[in-house]
């Protein structure tokens, strides 16, 4: 299983093979309708929604246009406080310095709090290929592992799963990762949780390498920020000796009082709470709590690239609440496998493309999994115009050309070509009526079957209108 999922068809054909399961469309209906319900509810409650909307708009545009002098001074704050970094360029790069800080300590197991950024750098298939075991301690993310699945979803990974799937992941697969299912287990949630927990406490008093990513990085302090519902980050970020650290660049907030504008906008984006049950934060090392070591790892993997594109970068502002998923009408179908890739969805449509680039079939896709319906962007906590930059990544991915684009473009030189020579014109237009009797009903070509399955072809007047203007109007 890959964190980027390379191979996997491109989003058309994912899409269509996802829609025909029944359970996964009411999984997925149920999961998200009740989610964007509550969501709303909670946002309302805030009278100035708007304005810490666009504060947190306006602090991450300032944070990207100086993320340099940031990023420096995020370094000096961290190695000030104890802390070592790591700037990784890409993925590679990234499994390589975690691999060999988790090395150097001898272990050869570790516990991993929820994170997008190991995801999208498959870092625990980096890992076991170097004999080393990572043990997903978030609830969902355990289901994923446990079940050989993939993430579907950034805030709730196993959405696409029902409860009566999660018994019987949990009673077939739990032995083989440590302690099993306790007899007699029901789909209860109460007694699903509880099977969770106990399977993981041991991993927890036992490990002492522990790897997280984090939701904010602070540049004056050096202080790293986790926000949770469970309490499994809490555990594997306070009991390890060693906590290695992996998170994008575009994280990073410039101050304590910016920090403040996301943790009302969002919790209320992402779970629908004023705030979340657990905060974690924790800047460098201590000698009486913590850890012993901790190592941040500063990842750009497409980052800087995608920064370098005027409309493109609003991407990078993504606190990755998930509230676009959960009113996007195309997620709801399709599903989050359907988008290859760690980040489903509508910001997953204009983030994947921009990180691994349009060269493979199914990013190139990605850009056109939209109807540009503009539901993301009215529920995005940040403003990421969404809709605008999935017009602009179409637009990259025609200049690339393709067979599709190739043929429309020759198209539309003939068409302008004919445009500008009347004579042409109006030769082809009584050539057209001359024979329209001949004329099929709908369009040749497997590019066209699907719109014209349901659409037949306007009949060709008798004579062109010009012709008629000279008749009738002259």
């Amino acid at each position: 299983m890959s964190g980027t999922f390379v191979g996997m068809p491109a989003f058309p054909k994912a899409a269509h093979d996802a829609v025909r399961d029944s359970t996964l469309r009411g999984n997925l209906r149920k999961a998200t309708h009740t989610i964007r319900d509550k969501r709303a509810v909670a946002v309302a409650e805030l009278a100035d929604w708007e304005q810490l909307r666009e504060a947190g708009k306006q602090i991450k545009d300032h944070t990207l246009r100086h993320l340099d002098q940031f990023l420096v001074q995020l370094e000096e704050s961290v190695t000030a406080a104890g802390g070592t970094v790591h700037w990784a360029a890409d993925a590679v790069e990234a499994n390589r310095i975690v691999a060999e800080l988790v090395k150097a300590t001898g272990e050869t197991e570790v516990v991993k709090v929820k994170s997008m950024a190991t995801q999208e750098i498959g870092l625990n298939e980096a890992l076991e290929a170097e004999g080393i075991a990572a043990y997903e301690t978030d609830l969902a993310e355990l289901i994923v592992q446990l079940g050989k699945d993939r993430p579907s979803h950034i805030l709730v990974p196993a959405i696409h799963r029902n409860r009566g799937e999660i018994r019987e992941i949990f009673t077939r697969e739990m032995s083989k990762w440590g302690r099993p299912a306790p007899e007699g287990l029901t789909d209860s949630p109460a007694e699903l949780a509880e099977a969770a927990r106990l399977h993981l406490r041991e991993k927890f008093l036992r490990a002492k390498v522990g790897i997280s990513g984090a939701n904010f990085m602070v540049a004056e302090t050096g202080t790293l920020v986790v926000v949770e519902s469970e309490g499994n980050g809490r555990m594997c970020l306070t009991l390890p000796e060693t906590l290695i650290s992996v998170v994008g660049i575009e994280k990073i907030v410039p101050t304590w009082q910016d920090l403040e504008v996301f943790v009302q906008t969002l919790p209320r984006s992402s779970t629908a709470e004023r705030m979340n049950p657990y905060t974690s934060m924790w800047t460098g090392t201590t000698d009486a709590d913590g850890p012993k070591a901790f190592h941040l790892v500063l990842l750009d993997n497409g980052r800087t690239d995608t920064l370098a594109d005027e409309v493109g970068r609003q991407a990078l502002r993504c606190i990755r609440c998930s509230a676009c998923l959960n009113v996007c009408p195309v997620y709801e179908r399709a599903g989050g496998h359907a988008y290859g890739s760690v980040y489903p969805g509508p910001i997953g449509a204009i983030l994947t493309p921009q990180l691994r680039g349009t060269q493979s079939e199914i990013d190139a896709s990605l850009p056109y999994a939209s109807s540009l319906c503009g539901a993301c962007y009215e529920v995005c906590p940040v403003a990421i115009d969404i809709p605008e930059v999935l017009v602009h990544l179409r637009e990259k991915v025609a200049d690339h050309g393709g067979p599709g684009h190739r043929l429309e473009k020759a198209a539309i030189k003939a068409a302008g070509w004919i445009l500008d020579h009347p004579a042409a014109l109006a030769a082809g237009e009584r050539l057209a009526s001359g024979t329209r009797k001949l004329h099929p009903k709908r369009l040749p070509g497997p590019g066209t079957r699907q719109w014209t399955a349901s659409r037949d072809l306007p009949d060709m007047p008798a004579e062109p209108f010009r012709d008629w203007w000279k008749k009738n109007r002259s």
